[in-house]
């Protein structure tokens, strides 16, 4: 499941400033302010990705096998 979180405002200032907020709050934009209809502006904000975890160490038995 994807998330989005979106701003709405009446003109590109507002929703620009709604935007910083989201990004302030540790999100990472994903859809800069834009005009949709009747004067509307929307932009989005998504989750950082996950940090990367290291692998996990090799014990040095090699690989599995059956037998």
């Amino acid at each position: 499941m994807a998330l989005r979180f979106t701003v709405q405002g009446d003109d590109e200032h507002e929703c620009a400033e709604g935007l910083r907020a989201l990004v302030e709050a540790g999100l990472e934009p994903a859809m800069d302010p834009r005009m949709v209809t009747a004067g509307r502006w929307i932009a989005r904000a998504k989750p950082a990705p996950a940090p990367m975890t290291k692998a996990p160490a090799d014990d040095g038995r090699g690989p599995a096998m059956s037998g």
